[in-house]
């Protein structure tokens, strides 16, 4: 029996999330099918670095499973390959020692957000069209989320949570064509916290939220906040950093 890390490329837009759902497609469950076509035996689990919502996509999830194969890495990788949609491709095989996961292994990821205020009908439902977005404003928003803060204002409460302090390494919005990006990194992120990020930076360029106001939620943590949340179909998971 090996232990796999696999590199996965998906377009959201069609599953409910990553996480296993008995009736529902995920991206854990068209990955766990593909791979008992190819085993013919019992479920295999799949897991993932990052639990993506419904809608969200990745350039570059991670994740890693158990099985016992003759394939080699780049067989295993076109065998599961054949098994799974087109918008769900995986990009790397290899083999890892068995005490590699792909969630906990993680020492940082890095998301990518991306607006337009153009409506260009070839970028799909990959991205959040808004109103003209004013990147120097933009920025100074982002620099309130570096370094280490309590992002309870800005995530979906769960009360399991030892803890809600991120380390933001960066968090930078840039040009890219027709596109700004808001690209962040951290070594751990909270439920919806980037689309909330995202969401407020996008209202205090419209003019409806403060930059007091943000900086005020993340002085001063509290739950259940009603803020803006911006829409999963311009999120990505860029890639996953391991030590």
């Amino acid at each position: 029996m090996a232990r796999y890390k696999i590199i996965i490329q998906y377009d959201g837009t069609h599953f409910f999330g990553w996480q296993l759902q008995q009736e529902a497609r995920t991206v854990q469950g068209v990955l766990e099918k593909a791979l008992v076509a190819l085993s013919g035996g019992d479920r295999i689990i799949v897991n993932g670095a990052g639990r993506t919502d419904s809608g969200v996509h990745a350039f570059g999830q991670v994740a890693h499973f158990d099985l016992e194969t003759r394939l080699d890495d780049t067989t295993l990788l076109d065998a599961m390959n054949g098994h799974l949609p087109k918008d769900c491709r995986v990009m790397q095989v290899q083999q890892e020692g068995e005490d590699f996961h792909a969630r906990y292994s993680a020492v940082k990821r890095h998301y990518r957000y991306q607006c337009m205020s153009k409506k260009k009908l070839v970028y799909g439902n990959q991205v959040w069209m808004t109103n003209p977005l004013n990147i120097d404003k933009l920025n100074q928003v982002a620099s309130l989320f570096l370094g280490v803060h309590d992002f309870l204002s800005f995530s979906k409460y769960n009360e399991k949570l030892e803890h809600t302090n991120c380390i933001i390494d960066s968090a930078l919005w840039k040009e890219e064509g027709d596109m700004l990006i808001f690209n962040i990194s951290a070594n751990r992120f909270l439920h919806h916290m980037v689309r909330y990020i995202v969401g407020c930076s996008v209202q205090n360029n419209d003019g409806k939220m403060s930059f007091n106001t943000i900086k005020n939620l993340l002085d001063s943590p509290r739950k259940d906040v009603q803020i803006f949340k911006a829409p999963a179909q311009g999120l990505f998971l860029n890639h996953v950093d391991y030590a």
